[in-house]
């Protein structure tokens, strides 16, 4: 194969003989989606306030354990490049999909067991071997979580790009994006149903049984939607065979070969950064928000659960509103600039309704924080997609979710980090939450800056030069 071959390569070629991807496919490739939005909002919703504030342990620690999940996420590289080149049953993506998800669940309900141990002996004994070896223990769990959630959603991103075209792929995100955001929304309804006899002090006892039920019952309807959105999806509309010169030729791109091609575009290393920030200004307050809820406005952990009901519901309406109607006409660049400069105009919001401590003017803050975190998802997630090279789309996949990852995990430890510091400098509590939005607000600036310096004709040219050299030189 000479380097000419690869000229043309483009990741939106319009295979002639597979079918298009529907809505109601669209649709079920979206419930994938739901059951990872309501792992996320059992594990960022729940158990965040659980060891903060039932179990005593400081909220930066409980930070940097629940950020575990996201910092292993350089896997999501090699989990990507592995379904480019290893199918498993015959398929590219969907096995990994599978395994993923029961991995999560299986893992997810372990996790919680030893956080019991961790809050029982830190209670009988504070900070002893004993529970240092349990918090320890508690870490590599929930490193372990990461892993399962990198083997399933990497791959399944990866699927969205093979299983769609250039004129419907804006579509396909806000759809499945939406369903991911409604996962969120349907997983603290089920937080606030299950859990709303707890009082604000209830006993541990009771606690623990509470939270023990929700992580048996949410887990296993995530692994069944997992199953139920990509079943025969792959087999009938992937583009990745028509697409790629790769197929069945698994030595051609070895993982190094692929970080090759992934890095030979400085347009990787811009987006890359660009994503990086925009994370850390969506998601700063994950980790801190239901402790907002309960200090500054008194609310109870059922209550404070169903913030992310307000946030999701916004978000929501803004994938949807933004893939069908905004992106078309501003253009992917333009929507995402603008939902990045509201986004900063929203957490201001949050801010003052701290000063009046009325939950709901809360709730609305975070309703509009939603809707237009989900106009700079959507422009966002769209540039991604264009942002990758069909031969290796896995790869590129697994970077993308890598810089989102990471940046979520460094948000998570930042929000709580720089509440600890915050409560040792203000008097106030509204003022300690404060300069967590404030920090937050100034990450999504750098990435509106950042967004000014995104080349997707760049990177696609540099891409394909990359992916030719490497092909040519197998052959040298």
């Amino acid at each position: 194969m000479s380097s000419g071959d690869l000229s043309d390569i483009k990741i939106e070629d319009n295979p002639q003989k597979l079918p298009r991807l529907n809505l109601p496919a669209m649709l079920r490739l979206g419930l994938c989606q739901t059951g990872l939005g309501m792992m996320s909002v059992l594990t960022f919703g729940v158990l965040n306030r659980v060891l903060i504030r039932e179990l005593g342990v400081p909220a930066t620690l409980a930070t940097v354990i629940l950020a575990l999940t996201l910092f292993v996420a350089p896997a999501r590289v090699w989990f990507g490049q592995l379904s480019d080149t290893k199918p498993l049953w015959g398929y590219h993506r969907t096995g990994y999909v599978w395994i993923g998800a029961a991995s999560l669940a299986i893992v997810a309900f372990i996790a919680v067991q030893v956080m019991w141990q961790v809050g029982a002996s830190l209670k009988a004994e504070g900070w002893t071997n004993q529970t240092y070896t349990w918090t320890a223990l508690l870490a590599f769990l929930f490193a372990l979580y990461g892993l399962a959630v990198s083997a399933c959603s990497t791959p399944f991103a990866t699927l969205l790009v093979d299983v769609s075209d250039e004129d419907n792929r804006s579509q396909l995100v806000g759809i499945d994006w939406s369903m991911l955001i409604g996962g969120t929304i349907v997983g603290a309804i089920i937080i606030g149903v299950l859990l709303r006899k707890l009082t604000i002090n209830a006993p541990i006892e009771e606690l623990q049984a509470a939270i023990n039920r929700l992580f048996l019952i949410v887990p296993a309807i995530v692994f069944g939607l997992a199953l139920l959105g990509t079943w025969g999806i792959e087999k009938k509309y992937s583009r990745y065979a028509m697409r790629s010169t790769l197929v069945n030729k698994e030595a051609k791109i070895t993982l190094g070969r692929a970080w090759r091609i992934l890095t030979a575009s400085r347009q990787t290393q811009v987006f890359f950064t660009f994503l990086v920030m925009m994370t850390l200004g969506l998601f700063m307050q994950d980790a801190i928000l239901e402790t907002y809820g309960g200090d500054v406005f008194k609310m109870q952990v059922g209550e404070t659960a169903t913030l992310n009901a307000f946030w999701g519901t916004g978000t929501l309406f803004g994938l949807l509103g933004t893939g069908f109607f905004l992106a078309p006409r501003l253009g992917k660049r333009n929507t995402t600039k603008l939902g990045c400069l509201l986004v900063v105009v929203s957490l201001i919001w949050v801010i003052l309704s701290g000063f009046t401590q009325n939950p709901k003017l809360l709730q609305t803050a975070l309703l509009c924080f939603g809707l237009v975190s989900g106009v700079a998802t959507t422009g966002a997630l769209s540039l991604m997609l264009d942002l990758t090279a069909a031969e290796t789309a896995g790869t590129f996949i697994g970077a993308w979710g890598l810089a989102q990852a990471l940046a979520r995990g460094v948000a998570t430890i930042a929000g709580g980090a720089v509440l600890d510091v915050s409560k040792k400098v203000f008097p106030s509590l509204v003022l300690s939450y404060g300069l967590v939005f404030v920090v937050q607000g100034l990450a999504m600036l750098l990435a509106v800056w950042y967004l000014g310096k995104v080349n997707v004709t760049e990177f696609r040219t540099n891409a394909r030069e990359a992916i030719a050299t490497v092909l040519q030189n197998e052959l040298d």
